[in-house]
């Protein structure tokens, strides 16, 4: 089933966002909107990984939660640094209460709600607006549907495009 329930947000409004959020939470987000990934997938990510991709070719590979799919991602030096900065000793974004379990989602969407109720948007966001946005930059990229249902690991194009069109599909943009 397809998540479409989260609007799409305009990229003013994405940065405005971000400024509101936890610096946790924030990065975590920067890296959803650098890769694409599902945010449970980017709360997963291994501080190892994280370490490996800085003296390595900046490519970080993921399974992915949902899909069981393999992604592979090259993240810019900065964002990379920003993440092994804030590394904890198993996850990149450690437990509240245990260090050998990740941040949740739920602590994600949580302040990403207060955050958009702070500046009285009116859209449904959540941490999946985020996916929606790196569809419709590559879109605006000139990649092909195609490619970014490849991009996103969608098995169903007509979900790719929903994505893609985000921007032009919704009414409120926040």
């Amino acid at each position: 089933m397809t998540d479409i329930r989260s609007d799409y947000v305009k990229s003013d409004t994405v940065g405005v966002l971000l400024w509101a959020l936890q610096p946790a939470n924030r990065l975590a987000c920067e890296v959803a909107l650098q890769t694409g990934w599902r945010i449970d997938d980017v709360l997963a990510l291994k501080s190892d990984d994280v370490r490996k991709a800085l003296d390595g070719k900046r490519s970080i590979s993921i399974k992915e939660a949902k899909t069981g799919k393999k992604s592979t991602k090259k993240l810019p030096v900065a964002l990379l640094r920003k993440l092994s900065e804030i590394a904890g000793r198993i996850y990149v974004f450690e437990g509240r209460d245990d260090y050998r379990k990740h941040r949740t989602r739920q602590a994600v969407f949580l302040d990403i709600k207060k955050a958009a109720s702070r500046f009285n948007l009116k859209i449904n966001l959540a941490p999946h607006s985020l996916r929606k946005n790196y569809a419709v930059y590559l879109r605006k990229q000139g990649k092909t549907l195609e490619q970014i249902r490849n991009e996103l690991n969608h098995k169903d194009t007509a979900t790719t495009m929903i994505y893609a069109l985000a921007d032009e599909l919704s009414s409120k943009y926040g």
